[in-house]
């Protein structure tokens, strides 16, 4: 069934408007009768049965409320540094399907792709939609947040602590792996940041140990940035969340 994210709490009858409501209306040719999935911002979940429609909304009624949570025990954001269009598309839809809870668009030195004033909300508004639909796709009950962009020292100076502790993937680090990192790092949430088609600079590197952020390396092997994204999301799902543990 369709999955929708609506605002404000579950009730008896929802009123949808807005995309959600032209995308079933118009592009799905939803009819009444028709079930959906409703996610509340309170990650309540129920199965519901669209009974009318205007030319502009569409009304639900609440079927049966449903024990749906999907959501990671931790906190997972991820700090990305500007990469190719398609390929930030690639990471923010992955990003989703495991578990994270935000993205943070980064510029760095060696950044291909920048983006400037209102270039730069537009992209981050692209890949928050991707975010949006990713999160129907998997069966999310949370949407993730794209954060607005920032530089690498304006993202340092201004971490969330919600975020946790931090550590950057680094090709010049060669002792302390990921996993060693992880066992030995306590808390509920973790933000990896990820660098870009061409690494980070050691003067990088070096301001982000000085901010605590810990430098870890994934292997032997460079992986491309998007792949190192996907690997640093599952390892830590794995270790501290809910992706292949009882």
């Amino acid at each position: 069934m369709r999955r929708l994210f609506i605002p404000g709490r579950l009730a008896d009858t929802v009123t949808l408007s807005g995309s959600d409501a032209h995308h079933l209306g118009y592009t799905l040719r939803a009819r009444v009768g028709e079930r959906v999935v409703a996610v509340d911002a309170e990650r309540q979940v129920a199965s519901m049965e669209i009974t009318g429609f205007t030319a502009d909304t569409v009304t639900l009624r609440l079927v049966e409320r449903l024990a749906a949570d999907t959501e990671s025990p931790v906190r997972l954001a991820i700090a990305v540094c500007l990469l190719k269009s398609d390929k930030m598309d690639f990471v923010v839809q992955k990003a989703v399907e495991l578990g994270a809870a935000k993205v943070q668009p980064v510029e760095s030195e060696n950044c291909v792709a920048r983006y400037d004033g209102k270039k730069a909300e537009a992209r981050r508004e692209r890949w928050q939609r991707v975010a949006d639909e990713a999160a129907k796709q998997c069966g999310r009950t949370a949407l993730l947040t794209v954060a607005p962009m920032l530089s690498f020292d304006e993202w340092i100076k201004k971490r969330p602590p919600e975020d946790g502790a931090a550590f950057f993937c680094y090709e010049a680090e060669e002792k302390k792996t990921l996993g060693a990192w992880l066992a030995e790092t306590e808390g509920g949430a973790f933000t990896a940041v990820i660098g870009p088609e061409g690494g980070f600079t050691p003067a990088e590197a070096g301001r982000a140990k000085a901010a605590g952020i810990a430098a870890v390396t994934l292997g032997p092997r460079i992986l491309r940035a998007e792949t190192a994204a996907i690997v640093t999301l599952a390892i830590v799902q794995h270790s501290k969340g809910d992706l292949g543990r009882e």
